[in-house]
């Protein structure tokens, strides 16, 4: 198996149906879908497992999005692994032939594509702006911000051999995660191809102030305590700014 695509999700039947239906719908199927349902999304079960295949459908209670992922890592069979939202979906039917040769590629442990955001008139002028692009970057500047939206990217799963998300994060796990790896030098390929269409309903789109307290503490600790009068003033001013 080529690739694992683990959809976290809660309390949403009809947006897991759909997301799964989308997925299914790529012209090259050398995939798995894990769907790790911790809600009460009341789900047929055994007859989307009829019509899909390699397709598992866990269902128990978790302790968040990052547990659930968490779940799906170590149910996960593929050499990559990609984590998907129910209100996200490949950029077009094609994007996982487009990619097939570079998941071949032993050397690479990162794959990071763009992402398009659908966003609406009520969103963030952050959001909204280049039309919804964002293209995952590798560079210093990630200590300033998540510069890697995670449906732009695709880990091999030996990354997460010795780690898995810290679950003590609420939002900003992946974040976390990723800087650990820019730090280790994990090697990456950049593709300048669109992976995803990504809703903006999740939680670190609503830009509360416990975000803020979570940047501060990762960066915290991954780097000293001496740096934290500086991540404080980081986080306050992007509190402030998105907030306008």
């Amino acid at each position: 198996m080529k690739l694992s695509i683990i959809i976290p999700a809660k309390n949403e039947a009809s947006k897991i149906q759909k997301c799964i239906l989308e997925v299914y719908k790529q012209t090259s199927s050398f995939f798995e879908v894990i769907v790790i349902n911790g809600g009460g999304a009341k789900l047929d079960t055994t007859a989307l497992q009829k019509k899909f295949k390699n397709l598992t459908i866990i269902t128990e209670p978790d302790l968040g999005v990052y547990d659930a992922m968490n779940k799906g890592i170590l149910l996960a069979k593929g050499k990559w692994l990609y984590f998907m939202g129910v209100d996200d979906g490949f950029y077009n039917i094609n994007v996982l032939k487009i990619l097939r040769s570079y998941f071949n590629n032993e050397n690479v442990k990162l794959l990071l594509g763009n992402i398009v955001y659908s966003f609406n008139e009520k969103d963030s002028v952050f959001v909204k702006k280049n039309n919804g692009l964002v293209k995952s970057t590798w560079q210093n500047k990630i200590w300033i911000k998540n510069c890697l939206p995670h449906q732009g990217m695709f880990y091999h799963h030996s990354i997460f051999n010795q780690n898995l998300y810290d679950i003590s994060y609420k939002v900003l796990a992946d974040y976390a995660f990723n800087l650990s790896l820019w730090k280790k030098k994990v090697p990456v390929v950049i593709i300048d191809e669109i992976v995803a269409n990504c809703g903006t309903e999740g939680l670190s789109k609503q830009y509360n102030y416990s975000i803020y307290e979570e940047e501060i503490k990762l960066k915290t600790k991954a780097s000293s305590r001496l740096f934290m009068p500086l991540f404080f003033i980081l986080a306050m001013s992007k509190f402030i700014l998105k907030k306008i």
